[in-house]
């Protein structure tokens, strides 16, 4: 009788919280600028890929529209939550929109008191 051994998968599942937020861009013209101004933020992380761009934050991450737009070289207006989301593939964290930005907070908590939401049960 032939005995099979399954190989060990090299990927490990970890439940506790990371304190990071981000979110994945298309690698083009628009991705570009966006990352360059991600790149200067203190507690971000821009990695470039083929086909996409990953920014990775802890704790906060805000998305400026004016700092896009000045960075683009454009009038001020031109960049807003419709073309961030047209740029952006994917997301991970809370996402909060407001009229002159795109903010991403790690932790629900976080969001929850920037946002004044109680998040106790009602009985």
């Amino acid at each position: 009788m032939t005995t099979f051994k399954t190989a060990e998968s090299p990927f490990e599942s970890n439940n506790t919280a990371s304190n990071m937020c981000g979110f994945t861009l298309m690698n083009n013209q628009v991705g570009a600028v966006v990352a360059e101004v991600m790149a200067t933020k203190p507690n971000a992380t821009v990695t470039y890929l083929p086909s996409m761009i990953r920014v990775d934050a802890t704790g906060r991450l805000d998305v400026v529209y004016d700092e896009i737009d000045e960075a683009a070289g454009e009038e001020e207006g031109w960049f807003d939550s419709a073309e961030f989301e047209e740029s952006m593939s994917t997301h991970y964290g809370r996402m909060i929109h407001e009229d002159d930005r795109t903010i991403m907070f790690a932790n629900p908590e976080d969001a929850a008191e920037f946002l004044d939401f109680d998040l106790q049960p009602v009985t």
